[in-house]
């Protein structure tokens, strides 16, 4: 594992081999880190990629052409040794392909690539799944991006809140304690509303997942300090937002193709909620982009 570095005037990010996980994005300016340095006390990771699926599926298993399948939480590509097929100035390109060690699990054959794309303060992330086998291909991707908070030294975590970029009528979809699986419940979280402040106990019952909401943007900030993190997100159907327990210094704001399953056997793959499906050839392509300030 080793991390490769894209940096300009006023930032230097870092992103790892492991996964082709961001580790790093520090502000010149006051030397700040943004991204959680993955203290194994409270959460072993940085920003995962969530892939071929998002979420837990029931008993970790799905069917698919008369086959049951296994695979984690997550999926597998966030614990893969990514390839880097290209380095620019501001611009990294990381890949995976599908393996005979990947098709146990996953019996697709797949390209993933992850860009990281530096503009200024803002660090684009695209994906692009390109399916390469024959039939359909069917999977979800998400992103997990975890974020100091407090950013400065000596504040709390509930000095901040996360602010919609349009006011919003939302209910949370819980999740089964214990499992991570969708229980087939809500909870309302926001009433026209943008503004979400930062309460451990909103995680007692794990991530807060939002559906069908209208904004394209998150701001986690403080009215301390100038100080904010901006994740933007057009077009997405799924917004995770969560932390591990009371104590934890960090947020995670999680953009999501795919969703956990729901609570009960194990389905087949094509009826999972969020599922994404190509063609022989197809690529599929989405981004999202963090901001510091």
């Amino acid at each position: 594992m080793k991390a490769t570095y894209l940096e300009n005037e006023y930032v230097r990010v870092g992103v790892k081999s492991t996964g082709a996980e961001l580790c790093s994005f520090l502000k010149k300016e006051g030397n700040r880190e943004y991204i959680w340095q993955a203290d194994g006390t409270f959460w072993n990771r940085h920003a995962p990629v969530l892939f071929p699926i998002v979420g837990r599926l029931p008993q970790d298993q799905y069917l698919h052409q008369g086959q049951t399948y296994s695979l984690p939480q997550h999926g597998f590509a966030r614990d893969k040794e990514f390839a880097l097929v290209e380095e620019q100035e501001n611009r990294l390109v990381f890949e995976l392909k599908a393996t005979e060690e990947t098709k146990k699990n996953y019996p697709f054959d797949f390209a993933l690539r992850l860009v990281y794309t530096l503009r200024g303060q803002t660090l684009e992330v695209t994906w692009q799944v390109q399916h390469l086998g024959e039939g359909e291909m069917l999977f979800s991707i998400g992103a997990h991006p975890a974020f100091n908070v407090p950013m400065l030294p000596g504040g709390a975590f509930e000095d901040y809140y996360l602010e919609f970029s349009q006011p919003e009528t939302l209910s949370r979809y819980l999740l089964e304690d214990g499992t991570g699986l969708q229980n087939g419940q809500t909870e309302p979280v926001l009433d026209n509303m943008a503004i979400l402040p930062l309460r451990y106990e909103h995680y007692e019952k794990d991530a807060i997942v939002f559906k069908s909401f209208r904004s394209d943007r998150v701001t986690l900030k403080s009215d301390q300090h100038p100080h904010f993190v901006q994740v933007q997100f057009a077009n997405f159907p799924y917004l995770g937002i969560w932390t591990k327990r009371v104590g934890a210094p960090f947020l995670c704001i999680e953009p999501w193709y795919g969703v956990a399953g729901s609570a009960g056997e194990p389905i087949e793959l094509r009826d999972k909620e969020g599922m994404q499906s190509l063609g022989p050839g197809e690529t599929f392509e989405a981004a999202y982009s963090i901001t510091i300030g």
